[in-house]
């Protein structure tokens, strides 16, 4: 890679014998090794925690003290960053049982969703009713779909549609089932996480998911008119817990004008989370332990969220905090949550003229090194939803998940061996390369914040209320929606 020229004049002011920051400098110093090094241990914590790493457990709090750890270790963080530890409380809630039986009492398999509904200690076992399917719509998505179908004390059987899981539930609640049984619209799919939505818990009626397979069989024989009941049990636990992120940031550089790194820590509960999101988590590191040897011209922040798979909570959280003065310091954000997918994209957010403008280092350098990479437009589905609400341009890297790109998206098998090296390494330079180039500009080729009346945490929360599950579909964000494949 080149220096770009508008850094030479800026480069050579250096007084001499400091050591000077160059995007090359920063991109070599990152070694397959000291990632591989570091997701070793986020996997390790999560074997020593019962596989996981989710927010409000025990495997959360070991990673973020390994975060702390890692930079004591490997920096003198002491004198070149300032560290913020911030804490903030939400709604945490696991399943701790749950059982489906069928007509003959034999058992279904069956999963829960995080922020799921328990039933009674004795369970609900009450007759199947099974809606219509509108495979066009959805069903169960919209009120004359429940209209001629008796589902008052009853458990309602529907096929996975088009809308979210909520908009479902509260349609059955509203029409007097007793629970509900959602089944996949998709045959032969490895069933992932999902959440409910905090903001639901306490409005929903408690659920169980099974297979295609299983519903379509339940489904049918409704059909020809056969009655029968299921039994469904869920136990659940429920509270308020107060979690943690971590914020680094230089204390070298222009205070008015911060570039802000950021991945988030925790994993969902049913896996370790390693591709989601050790790996970007890796790659901050990474380059915060390198970028301390260098002078730099603008502020650099590292943040580590908090509770992002219940709904990108510690992000949100952290931009209401902030002032529109603090805001407007941040002059850039680059988010970097799944970047080392076993099949990998190379996709690199991008929506407004002022994302792309750090988009192209990162597609550049990509570009330059036979990745490929491909320009889309942000959904909203992981940390950078703040951001853009609160008008920060904005950009990150994203390879891709549930089929083809992760088959583990989401599941017990995103461990240590659901990792592309190559890609991670080559993701991890590329946001090297990117920080750098920013961290190196002059401030008045920064673009400033733009304005918005967009709360992040009304705005976006809708997004935080939607399932969220492997796609094999196309997509250029991880799925906080029912539009795609599930279970």
């Amino acid at each position: 890679m080149k220096t770009s020229t508008f850094l030479l004049p800026f480069l050579v002011s250096y007084a001499a014998g400091k050591t000077q920051l160059t995007p090359e400098k920063l991109v070599s110093d990152v070694q397959e090794k000291d990632l591989r090094d570091i997701l070793t241990t986020f996997d390790t914590i999560a074997q020593q925690n019962g596989g996981t790493r989710a927010f409000g457990l025990p495997g959360f709090n070991a990673s973020l003290e390994y975060v702390l750890g890692y930079m004591n270790k490997n920096t003198n963080s002491c004198s070149k960053y300032h560290t913020t530890i911030q804490p903030f409380t939400h709604l945490f809630s696991q399943t701790k049982y749950i059982s489906l039986l069928g007509p003959e009492e034999e058992a279904i398999d069956v999963i829960s969703l995080q922020y799921n509904h328990p039933t009674p200690a004795e369970g609900v076992k009450a007759p199947l009713i099974s809606l219509p399917i509108d495979d066009e719509r959805g069903t169960g998505c919209f009120e004359d779909q429940w209209s001629g179908v008796d589902v008052n004390g009853k458990i309602a059987l529907v096929k996975r549609g088009k809308c979210h899981f909520v908009q479902v539930l509260k349609l059955a609640k509203a029409h007097g089932a007793s629970a509900a049984i959602i089944f996949n619209n998709v045959p032969n799919v490895k069933g992932g996480s999902a959440s409910l939505g905090a903001e639901n818990y306490g409005s929903l009626i408690p659920l169980g998911v099974i297979t295609y397979e299983q519903g379509m069989a339940w489904h049918e024989r409704l059909q020809t008119g056969e009655a029968f009941s299921v039994h469904l049990t869920i136990e659940t636990l429920t509270e308020n817990r107060e979690t943690w992120q971590i914020l680094l940031e230089t204390k070298e550089g222009d205070p008015d004008n911060v570039i802000l790194l950021g991945a988030h820590l925790d994993s969902v509960q049913e896996g370790a989370g390693i591709n989601d999101n050790a790996s970007g988590v890796a790659a901050l590191l990474t380059i915060a332990k390198s970028l301390e040897k260098y002078q730099i011209r603008n502020k650099v922040r590292f943040a580590f969220w908090g509770a992002e798979e219940s709904g990108m909570i510690g992000s949100s959280y952290y931009v209401s905090t902030l002032t529109a003065e603090e805001l407007d310091k941040i002059r850039f954000y680059f988010n970097y949550d799944m970047i080392a997918s076993p099949n990998p994209a190379s996709i690199v957010y991008a929506t407004s003229e002022a994302d792309k403008r750090g988009a192209q280092f990162l597609y550049d350098f990509l570009q330059e090194n036979n990745r490929s990479p491909e320009l889309a437009t942000f959904g909203s589905s992981s940390d950078y939803v703040a951001f853009l609400g609160a008008g920060i341009p904005s950009s990150g890297i994203f390879t891709g998940a549930g089929k083809p790109y992760d088959e583990c998206y989401h599941t017990s098998c995103d461990d240590l061996s659901n990792v592309n090296w190559e890609a991670l390494v080559i993701n991890t330079k590329a946001a090297a390369y990117g920080a750098t180039q920013l961290a190196l500009l002059d401030p008045e080729s920064l673009l400033k914040r733009g304005e918005t009346n967009l709360n992040p945490r009304s705005v976006y929360g809708a997004s935080r209320n939607l399932v969220r599950w492997a796609d094999p579909a196309r997509d250029a964000e991880k799925r906080h929606d029912c539009g795609g494949i599930a279970y």
